[in-house]
């Protein structure tokens, strides 16, 4: 096989990167679409095509000898993006970085550079040239290709012919007859593709074509004539020079190691974690100093020190991810940076420590609450731990927690990730661990010993880099007084569950089944045909093509059928309302109604659900395993599903849900005098609107004031409250001006937020919770207004986050002590759910609403609606 030479049309690749890739940036905002495009694309080429030798080639700064000749050359293109023009220097570096050589001559463009390179090494090894651009065409021969990687089309000789209609020979005559609109190379004005591809099937050029114009129709025998300058200027234009003094060898063109110190460090600055993990492992952790402790004398010398340590850093492994499903295989504790050991219990061979003689020693310092307590994602070794029936105390500080704060936008809070970006090291993964077995139960101690006792150690060392990061961005209250005690809290909610009424679901799964059955014989008698409705291409077949409706938006695939087009075809047809029928059905059946009798865990009987307290941007708790929060709050369908989840007996539900509370966060950070003194009165708001809005209050000017002021917080458009009200925009505009005229401190409050978030290229929330929005440097207008809607909506339900948090960490504090036999097992938005012993519900329901209503000071009074049941349908209310 010949060598391969590739040649990279840098200058086009980096454009192209840039448009491909939109709304990339680091957390303050500074964009790197363009760079993370072109690196993924020099990734791509070296991998694919495992080149020998490989250059790639930029346009020069300054004019170039087309310019000179024709100054209107490229003259219509617009000037570099400015967010395109500061990643450029990074490009250019990270190719050095990768010791590609970068070649660029002052006159010259990167096509020029190309073809000398092509004309230089033709025969000598095989040329792929990278590139999207027609007029490298021209290059093509025995032995040289254009690659379009972006496009996945290699283009031979043949394949140009097949694009253009000419052969690579001919492709310059082709340009001079036709132009470039993208470099604005003239051609001859009404002489398009298919006219130049019939006159060089006569002619071998354009000079040959003017010797025999006589040969030609009169009509375009007189064209010709009067455009024979521009023929040959554009010819000039378009033909890429071959002969520039390219003072370069094949030697100096060979593939070399990059400098993956540079990149480490570019691709740190830039924060790519994914791009970080792709590099080469580099270790600069020293593993010597740990220890497996497999012995009862050398586990009381290790504790002897471990005990004398303020902090301790500490790791379990398990034979399952998920914990309250996994044994305990062992678990490590580090001390000091380097220091850590590893305790074996569960390993099923070689020797294990006795669990109650390591638990005795364990208990002595996880219980002592002096010792401060790290770790990563702690929640997962603390249910492991409570179900050993082992306590901890004094948590302290969790890496993941503070990652997630520090940016919460991060794509990766991984051990591994944090590793690479703080202490450039690249730890042992847990697939390295594993060694191809099933789980680590099944790995030798020795081997496991050293992977747990470096996560420890990474864990430790990571806290004191992270506990700097939370000082500098003055967020140390929310993340000691708030996140770290609420680490706690989501740890014994996951661990108590939630009982579930399986018969009450057999119940509800015959009766959707039926429903549905019912559903899909409706739409079958309207459709006129039977059909798969779950099957989006055979559900826009029969909506717009046998029924004709008009169709609303179009995908790659076809007609879309998501839910925003059907409900806009809702006046349409009679069909579409039981189609969005069918799809509830459909997924409260599969989603909940059968998956939740799966999800029982067989030890305890009852279901628990993950909270996850590092995924949302705006500092919201979510759930997992079930997703609790997607349960419909409205409808009959979703309050069925609530009845299924039940109490044990002599315990009852208590739910607590604050009232309106983003609506009331907006009253105190607005200031609004009016909208202050309708929540001091007791008054409903959205009457209150009504009446400011409209002058008049009725069911339907009541729902549409409730539309607006959820719709001012979510910064919503007059445009999107037209669609949401089913009016025109000017109306909405009017129900907004008029919104803002009756409550002025809430549009300044909204343009003061917008206005600070440009300028810092962050938002905060009440407790100092920070969003970085890079989305609102943006040149897109529609990226832009994307960021003035989180810009405006993150303050007020970030606030609304950290109180209902807050909240959980007063009522688990207060529970703990007084009332040991209340569970909070479920929370879901503004809404907190307990089980409560009956004889406690009246005593506890004070209590709770007390806390509740105190966890926050603000300018009006916080509300809580408390329900009791004996389901979460019943309590709900």
């Amino acid at each position: 096989m010949n060598k391969k030479l590739v040649i990279v049309d840098g200058s086009s690749y980096f454009y192209r990167a840039y448009f491909a890739i939109r709304g990339l940036a680091t957390k303050e905002g500074f964009p790197t679409n363009a760079i993370y495009g072109f690196v993924q694309m020099i990734r791509k080429v070296l991998k694919e095509l495992k080149p020998d030798y490989f250059a790639i080639a930029f346009d020069s700064k300054g004019p170039t000898f087309r310019e000179e000749k024709f100054k209107e050359y490229k003259a219509q293109r617009p000037e570099m993006p400015d967010d395109l023009m500061i990643q450029l220097p990074y490009i250019k570096e990270i190719v050095d970085a990768y010791n590609i050589p970068r070649l660029e001559m002052e006159g010259y463009e990167a096509d020029d550079i190309i073809g000398t390179l092509v004309e230089k090494f033709r025969g000598k090894v095989d040329i792929i040239i990278i590139s999207g651009d027609k007029d490298l065409f021209q290059l093509v021969g025995k032995g040289v290709v254009v690659y379009d990687t972006m496009r996945e089309i290699k283009y031979d000789e043949d394949g140009v012919v097949r694009k253009l209609g000419v052969p690579p020979e001919k492709v310059v005559d082709y340009l001079a007859l036709v132009g470039d609109t993208s470099d604005n190379i003239p051609g001859i004005p009404g002489i398009g593709p298919k006219t130049a591809v019939k006159i060089l099937s006569q002619f071998n050029s354009v000079e040959d074509l003017f010797k025999n114009l006589d040969k030609l129709p009169k009509k375009l025998r007189e064209k010709l004539e009067k455009h024979q300058d521009l023929v040959f200027l554009s010819k000039d234009l378009a033909t890429i020079r071959r002969d520039l003094p390219l003072e370069v060898s094949l030697e100096d063109l060979k593939i070399k190691e990059p400098n993956y110190e540079k990149l480490r460090k570019i691709f740190k600055k830039l924060e790519f974690n994914s791009l970080l993990k792709e590099l080469p492992p580099e270790v600069s952790i020293d593993h010597s100093g740990y220890l497996n402790v497999q012995d009862g004398e050398i586990l009381k010398k290790v504790f002897e020190v471990i005990k004398r340590s303020k902090e301790i850093s500490f790791d379990t492994e398990t034979t399952d991810l998920q914990p309250m499903l996994a044994d305990l295989v062992g678990l490590s504790i580090a001390w000091d940076k380097g220091k850590a050991a590893y305790f074996p219990v569960g390993h099923k061979g070689g020797a294990n420590l006795d669990r109650k003689t390591l638990e005795e020693y364990l208990k002595e310092v996880f219980e002592d609450e002096a010792v401060k307590k790290i770790g990563h994602n702690i929640k997962f070794d603390y249910l492991v731990f409570l179900n050993q029936g082992w306590g901890i105390k004094g948590i302290y500080f969790d890496t993941l927690v503070a990652s997630y704060l520090i940016n919460p936008q991060k794509k990766s809070h991984t051990l591994d990730a944090l590793s690479q970006e703080y202490l450039d090291h690249t730890p042992i993964s847990y697939k390295e661990a594993l060694k191809g077995a099933r789980n680590l139960s099944l790995v030798d101690a020795d081997k496991v010993s050293t992977y747990c006792c470096e996560d420890a150690d990474i864990a430790l060392r990571l806290k004191e880099k992270l506990s700097e990061e939370i000082k500098k961005e003055d967020m140390e209250y929310l993340f000691y007084e708030v996140e770290m005690p609420l680490v706690e809290v989501l740890t014994y909610m996951e661990f108590w569950g939630v009982k579930v009424d399986v018969e009450k679901l057999k119940e509800l799964s015959q009766e959707f089944s039926k429903k549905l059955k019912e559903i899909t014989e409706k739409i079958y008698e309207l459709a006129g045909m039977s059909f798969n409705i779950a099957s989006s291409k055979q559900l826009a077949h029969v909506l717009f093509e046998k029924l004709k409706l008009p169709p609303v938006k179009k995908t790659k695939t076809g007609y879309s059928t998501d839910s925003e087009v059907l409900e806009s075809l809702l006046p349409v047809h009679p069909i579409i309302s039981y189609i969005l029928q069918f799809r509830t059905y459909s997924k409260l059946k599969s989603t909940y109604i059968d998956s939740l009798p799966q999800l029982i865990n067989p030890k305890t009987g009852r279901i628990h659900t993950s909270y996850n307290q590092t995924v949302t941007a705006t500092g919201r708790l979510s759930s997992s395993n079930p997703n609790l929060q997607n349960i419909p709050i409205r409808g009959e369908e979703g309050s069925r599903i609530r009845e299924a989840f039940v109490p044990e007996d002599g315990y009852l539900f208590l739910s607590a849900d604050y009232s309106q509370i983003e609506l009331r966060i907006l009253a105190h950070l607005s200031g609004d005098e009016k909208l202050i003194e309708a929540f001091k009165r007791g008054e409903d708001i959205h009457t209150r609107t009504a009446l400011e809005v409209f002058g008049d209050v009725n069911p339907e000017l009541r729902r549409k004031a409730k539309t607006i002021n959820f719709g001012i917080i979510y910064g919503m458009t007059p445009y999107g409250l037209s669609k949401q009200l089913g009016i025109e925009p000017k109306e909405a505009k009017r129900y907004i001006e008029s919104y803002f005229a009756k409550y002025p401190k809430v549009k300044e409050f909204l343009d003061r937020t917008v206005k600070e978030a440009e300028e810092r290229g962050f938002v905060r929330t009440m407790l100092g919770r920070k969003r970085y929005i890079p989305e609102l440097r943006s040149k897109n207008r529609n990226v832009k207004q994307l960021g003035v809607r989180t810009a405006l909506n993150t303050p007020i339900q970030g606030s609304a986050a950290d109180l209902i948090k807050v909240a959980m960490v007063n009522l688990f504090r207060r529970m703990r002590r007084d009332y040991p036999r209340v569970k909070m097992i479920i929370q879901v938005h503004d809404e907190l759910v307990f089980e409560v012993p009956e004889e406690e519900v009246e005593e506890f329901k004070k209590v709770c609403k007390e806390i509740m209503e105190r966890a926050m000071e603000l300018k009006v009074p916080l509300e809580v609606e408390l329900g009791v049941g004996r389901n979460w349908k019943e309590a709900h209310g």
